[in-house]
This record gives C-alpha cells, structure tokens and sequence, in this order.
C-alpha cells in the first residue's frame, strides 16, 4: 500500500557492474499541463496587490496572450536520487527494471 506522504521514484536508468547495482531515479509525479499563459496571469496575479490595478490589467493581458500561440507546460522540479547497492540487496527487493516505481523513505535520523 502506498503513503501518499512517501513519494515515489521511477527508475531511470541501471547500472549492473556485477557485484554492485546502480540505480538512478527520479520523483515519479503526475503531473497536469499548463499553457504559459495561465502561468503568466497567475504570476501577474501574485505580483500585483491592489485589486483595481489588477481588474485593468488582467482584461489586457488576457487579450495579448490569446494572441499567441499556446504553448503546455508540464514542468516540476524533480528530487533525483543515485542509489549504489550489493547485487545481492538489489536481488532482495525483486530486481526492480527501468520504469518500475519504488517508494523511498527519506528523512532524519533521530540520535
């Protein structure tokens, strides 16, 4: 069962040397598009205070971006982790292949 707290890692590329495996991965998110242009009125939205300002602007905006292409976005900044093991631990945890997902559990050691 996964924690929706836990983030999960896909598997990006491996590495078996033999005695050792290499893992690289990356944060696995769904991630929803977004056209730049709602980026845009979202960045205007946070940059600007004063409401009426913001009502003669948007309307503006709105018409100069609609004038432009549309261009979708799905960006997100990625956690990415290198994991080196024995083989034999790798073997352990079912040889997970590039593209499987693994749940990682990071966090401070308590002493």
């Amino acid at each position: 069962m996964h924690d929706e707290s836990t983030p999960r890692y896909r598997i990006n590329q491996m590495t078996d040397t033999g005695s050792t495996v290499v893992l690289a991965l990356a944060e696995d998110v769904e991630l929803e598009p977004v056209t730049q242009q709602q980026m845009m009125l979202e960045a205007v939205d946070r940059a600007i205070t004063d409401k009426e300002v913001k009502e003669q602007i948007k309307p503006i905006l709105e018409a100069i971006l609609r004038s432009q292409p549309q261009t979708m976005l799905k960006t997100y900044s990625q956690t990415a982790i290198q994991i080196t093991m024995p083989k034999k631990r790798y073997e352990k945890m079912g040889s997970p292949r590039v593209g499987d997902k693994l749940t990682i559990d990071i966090k401070k050691a308590v002493q």
